[in-house]
């Protein structure tokens, strides 16, 4: 049984949140980052848009990032972005299908932030930590 739950475990860690490189934070809370993913945090410090990205629904890291992070299950978060639309307080964050995919979007995009899983080429972007 242990075995089963080990990769589930380590799968937790498994990602990185990057951000666009002009993003002058390096580390964020925990609470903080939920807050920007689920928007009910818009600005960065600098004054910047927010503009998180996910993975796909069914991506494994995405699973993970929004246990850790969010501290919700995937049915919550579904359910939290439909309450957000149809009440006209925000929608969710464009979903991209791949590492490389979430790579390019925050990239390209000042204000961004997004995650990725650990082995993830970040080339062009910058990985900061997310903790307590």
């Amino acid at each position: 049984m242990l075995a089963v739950l080990l990769p589930a475990a380590s799968a937790a860690a498994d990602y990185v949140v990057i951000v666009h490189p002009s993003n002058p934070v390096g580390s964020l809370a925990r609470t903080d980052a939920s807050r920007l993913f689920l928007r009910s945090s818009t600005r960065w410090p600098s004054g910047e848009t927010v503009k998180p990205v996910d993975l796909s629904k069914g991506s494994a890291v995405r699973a993970a990032f929004t246990k850790e992070i969010l501290g919700r299950s995937m049915g919550a978060i579904d359910q939290y972005w439909t309450q957000s639309v149809f009440s006209g307080r925000a929608v969710p964050p464009p979903e991209k299908r791949s590492d490389a995919d979430v790579v390019a979007f925050v990239r390209e995009n000042p204000g961004a932030i997004g995650y990725v899983s650990q082995g993830a080429s970040t080339d062009g972007v910058k990985r900061i930590r997310v903790g307590d």
